[in-house]
């Protein structure tokens, strides 16, 4: 198999960075539906960067519709552009408030039950894996481009630590469209904030607690703070009253 036209990242660079390669090479054609991708250590290589940066990129593009990921690791495009683009009700996200209520509800319900599942069944390999997420975590507060990708590993690797594919894929689906709609806010507003990321690396270090002491009710109960307080200043950015009905204006 041929490698990839890409370029080898020379500082250190995010997921995102790949993704979007990968997407553009889909998008122009040099990589076509049916096509099957180079293997995670190959792509790895090209890049320059490890395996599980190339793996977050891949679940990246996968939400988008883009990839199929089957069993064994090999990947496949099966689009030749986000399905996002293809699909009226999610365009111009950020000035469809309705919309963007519907997903952070739909999210807050997954994810408050995907820690309570995550309590119960995680592995100790699961708790080392949010445990070293959480550390990075705390060292880089204030680096936006750092903390919104760790944000979204933590929340990826708690849906894994569910043990169930279903839910997974459900979590990626949904994050792929939040990610869309309010990509640009949760940075500048969430992530480049000290004082409101600080915060945030304090409700994610609280959530994990609780799921390494197995605490169901409570690892539950802390992620629908959490959600509930990155909700409220989402829709405060985009005009939506936490007291109002929601109504269309």
């Amino acid at each position: 198999m041929s490698p990839l036209d890409v370029v080898k990242l020379s500082k250190r660079n995010h997921y995102e960075e790949i993704t979007e390669q990968i997407k553009c090479l889909i998008m122009d054609g040099k990589l076509k539906v049916g096509d099957k991708l180079p293997s995670t250590k190959t792509m790895s290589e090209q890049f320059g960067v490890g395996r599980s940066t190339t793996r977050e990129a891949l679940s990246a593009l996968k939400a988008m519709g883009m990839i199929e990921i089957r069993q064994g690791g090999g990947c496949r495009v099966i689009r030749s552009a986000p399905a996002e683009v293809e699909l009226p009700e999610l365009q111009s996200l950020r000035m469809n408030r309705e919309t963007v209520l519907e997903l952070l509800e739909a999210r807050e319900s997954l994810e408050v039950s995907n820690s309570s599942i995550a309590a119960k069944k995680r592995t100790d390999a699961d708790l080392l894996t949010l445990a070293g997420i959480i550390q990075q975590m705390v060292q880089t507060v204030g680096n936006d481009a750092e903390g919104e990708r760790l944000d979204l590993l933590f929340h990826l690797t708690l849906a894994k630590a569910t043990h169930n594919s279903i839910m997974v894929r459900l979590f990626e689906s949904i994050m792929g469209k939040v990610e869309t709609a309010i990509h640009d806010i949760r940075r500048v507003e969430l992530y480049a904030n000290e004082q409101v990321a600080g915060r945030l690396y304090e409700e994610h270090s609280a959530i994990y607690e609780a799921v390494k002491e197995q605490q169901a009710e409570l690892a539950a109960e802390r992620m629908e703070r959490h959600l509930q307080h990155i909700e409220s200043i989402v829709l405060k950015h985009i005009g939506i009253s936490e007291s109002s009905n929601f109504e269309s204006e």
